[in-house]
């Protein structure tokens, strides 16, 4: 058995290049558990906002693990990167709000549609335009990135813990008479201190910590914090009739209305997986041979490809997860990371009852650690001009004030090309940069125009 064991530890190790990365395979697959942890929430949230649309939330349950097992599968043999993707927030609310509701789109033609935006995804992986438009981001605006991402994460633990709430005035601190908060406020306590004592696994542990005393913290209607399914096992059943949900005919009789929706999902999965997978990357420190985050054309192609997948398995659009920072943050450097996420979905088909019962508090003290880690780096902003600072800072407050990412990298673009023309620096104003400004100005007019 010993011997066995070596084997496979050796196989491992030379596929993902494990120790190469310096890493492990215990820090590997304890970087997948946490990072599948902190985004199993997925498996609630999705069906749900799905189901809006009116399409069936059990349904919704399979496709939605099927994707993310499928997605993070792709990108830790494909790309060998701790990515791991799954059904992203954003597009799925655009999918089921706006367009099938709002604008009253049959649920087979949004599947069209972001298959549509998948596919230009994936051709523009495929050629040099990829990587042109990826270098062509400067390093003020690269920094607002990681910065703005991570204050966007942190933010969402700080909601989902209920620490801060919206009041009157803006966001006020939660009431500290409810337990929930005080829950919430022991979560990031108890990671905090585990992360400090160089416990390993410290993020996970807190998450399950703060699960098991849900059992007994009750929310002020009474209600437990953590409830237990009633039965802990379900069988899955695959939803064949969500397979090829596309409906050509019908996308082709509304092209006016369908191109300005198509365009949104491609320019929101590309950017969006972009500055997702940049932040990732980063953090994890992994340079190529240009000293820039190690993203290859390998991991652009695996998130193009799981969106695509994505919608053909009946769900909306599939990304890489800002999640994946956790397992990051708990040393995950390769594919193996991803691959355990993968193997966790699949799993969780049996067992979902049970994994979703983890409440958004108990993700909320991991959430808070990995943003407060992204905003550690604030002093890199000493290697940019005195003038530059200003557009990370820019970035940061708009991710802060609006919750929207793609808005505040698309203000940190525009204010980067706005520099270049007061400076006068004209080597920097290329075509490249001038034609993101232009995508990035229609992307802010068609989320305004959705959004209404």
């Amino acid at each position: 058995m010993r011997y066995l064991w070596s084997g496979m530890r050796a196989c491992l190790d030379r596929a993902f290049d494990i120790s190469g990365r310096g890493s492990s395979i215990p820090k590997e697959v304890v970087a997948g558990i946490t990072t599948f942890g902190a985004m199993a929430y997925i498996m609630a949230v999705n069906p749900n906002i799905l189901a809006s649309a009116g399409l069936d939330q059990h349904a919704m349950v399979i496709t939605t693990i099927a994707s993310a097992v499928v997605g993070s599968f792709i990108m830790a043999v494909g790309a060998n990167l701790p990515i791991a993707l799954a059904p992203v927030m954003s597009s799925n609310v655009v999918f089921a709000q706006i367009v099938v509701v709002r604008m009253g789109v049959p649920p087979a033609q949004a599947f069209t549609m972001v298959l549509l935006g998948g596919l230009g995804f994936l051709f523009l992986s495929l050629t040099p335009w990829r990587r042109r438009i990826v270098e062509t981001f400067p390093l003020s605006v690269k920094q607002g990135i990681h910065f703005a991402i991570g204050a966007f994460v942190a933010h969402i633990g700080i909601v989902n813990g209920g620490l801060v709430t919206k009041g009157g005035e803006g966001l006020v601190f939660g009431q500290l008479s409810n337990p929930v908060v005080l829950l919430a406020l022991a979560g990031v306590f108890l990671a905090m201190m585990l992360k400090w004592a160089r416990i390993p696994a410290a993020i996970l542990l807190s998450v399950i910590a703060v699960t098991i005393a849900g059992l007994w913290v009750a929310h002020p209607d009474g209600s437990r914090v953590t409830q237990l399914p009633a039965h802990w096992v379900d069988w899955p059943s695959y939803p064949w009739f969500m397979l090829f949900p596309y409906d050509f005919h019908g996308l082709f009789a509304n092209l006016f209305l369908v191109l300005p929706i198509t365009l949104y999902f491609f320019l929101g999965d590309f950017f969006d997986a972009t500055g997702t997978m940049m932040a990732v990357m980063q953090r994890s420190g992994l340079k190529d041979k240009q000293g820039q985050p190690l993203l290859a054309k390998s991991a652009f192609v695996a998130d193009a490809t799981a969106s695509v997948i994505g919608s053909a398995l009946g769900t909306s659009t599939v990304s890489a997860y800002l999640e994946s920072l956790v397992g990051v943050e708990e040393g995950g450097r390769t594919g193996l990371t991803a691959l355990v996420v993968a193997c966790l979905f699949a799993v969780s088909s049996i067992l979902w009852p049970l994994i979703i019962c983890v409440p958004a508090v108990a993700t909320a003290s991991a959430l808070i650690l990995v943003g407060l880690g992204m905003l550690g780096s604030l002093p890199d902003l000493k290697s940019l001009a005195v003038q530059e600072r200003v557009i990370p800072l820019f970035m940061l407050l708009v991710t802060v004030l609006t919750g929207d990412f793609m808005v505040s990298l698309a203000f940190g673009l525009l204010l980067h090309t706005a520099f270049v023309l007061t400076t006068r620096k004209w080597a920097e104003l290329t075509l490249m940069l001038c034609g993101l400004d232009c995508v990035f100005i229609l992307y802010l007019v068609l989320s305004s125009r959705l959004g209404n």
